[in-house]
C-alpha cells in the first residue's frame, strides 16, 4: 500500500492560520503554533467585547444625559422616573443625542419629565397623542398615494416604456393575454 503524505493539507491549514494572525506582534504573525494560540485567544476576546461594547456605549449615553440633566438642575434617577411617569419612550441613545445637539429640547424633555414626576402628566395620555398623530399621518400618506396614482393614470406615457416594465402594468391592471401580446399591442390594450 502506498504512503499517503498529506503535506499539502497541512500546509494550507497553516497558511490559513497565519493569514489570519497577520498584523500580531513578534512570533505571534510568524510562528503557527503560537499563532494558533493567539487567534483562540483573539476569538474569545472578539466575543467577549461584542457584549462589553452594548455595555459601554450605554454607560456613555447616561453619562451624557446626566451631564444635560445637571445643567437643568435635576438627577439623572429622577429624569428618568419622570419620563417614565409620564409615558415617555426614548431610549437613552437619542436621549444622548439630543442632549448634545438640541439643548432646548432636553429642556422640554426636562419639563415634561418634571410633570410626570409630579403627577401632572400620566401614561395613559401621552400615548393617545401620538395615536391621534400617527392616524393623521397615515391618513395623509393614503391621500397623497391616491392623488399620485390619480397622475400616473392620467400622464402615463406607454409608447416611451419597455415591453416588460408594460408586461407589469398589464400585469397589474389585469389585462388577459398580456404576455403573448406584442408591444403596440399592449399599448393598445392598456389605453383603453
Amino acid at each position: 500500500m502506498a504512503r499517503v503524505k498529506n503535506g499539502a493539507v497541512t500546509k494550507a491549514r497553516h497558511k490559513k492560520v497565519l493569514k489570519q494572525a497577520k498584523g500580531y506582534f513578534g512570533s505571534k504573525h510568524r510562528l503557527y503554533k503560537s499563532a494558533k494560540e493567539q487567534l483562540m485567544h483573539s476569538g474569545q476576546y472578539a466575543f467577549r467585547d461584542r457584549k462589553q461594547k452594548k455595555r459601554d456605549f450605554r454607560k456613555l449615553w447616561i453619562t451624557r444625559i446626566n451631564a444635560a440633566c445637571r445643567e437643568n438642575e435635576i438627577s439623572y434617577s429622577r429624569f428618568i422616573e419622570g419620563l417614565n411617569k409620564a409615558g415617555v419612550e426614548i431610549n437613552r441613545k437619542m436621549l444622548s443625542e439630543i442632549a448634545i445637539e438640541d439643548p432646548k429640547a432636553f429642556s422640554e424633555l426636562v419639563k415634561i419629565a418634571r410633570d410626570g414626576k409630579a403627577g401632572k402628566i400620566t401614561k395613559s395620555i401621552a400615548p393617545v397623542k401620538e395615536k391621534k398623530e400617527t392616524a393623521k399621518v397615515v391618513e395623509k400618506k393614503e391621500a397623497t398615494k391616491k392623488e399620485v396614482k390619480k397622475e400616473d393614470k392620467k400622464t402615463t406615457d406607454y409608447s416611451k416604456m419597455t415591453v416588460t416594465e408594460l408586461k407589469e402594468v398589464a400585469k397589474e391592471k389585469g389585462v388577459e393575454g398580456y404576455s403573448t401580446m406584442k408591444k403596440q399591442e399592449l399599448i393598445d390594450a392598456l389605453g383603453k
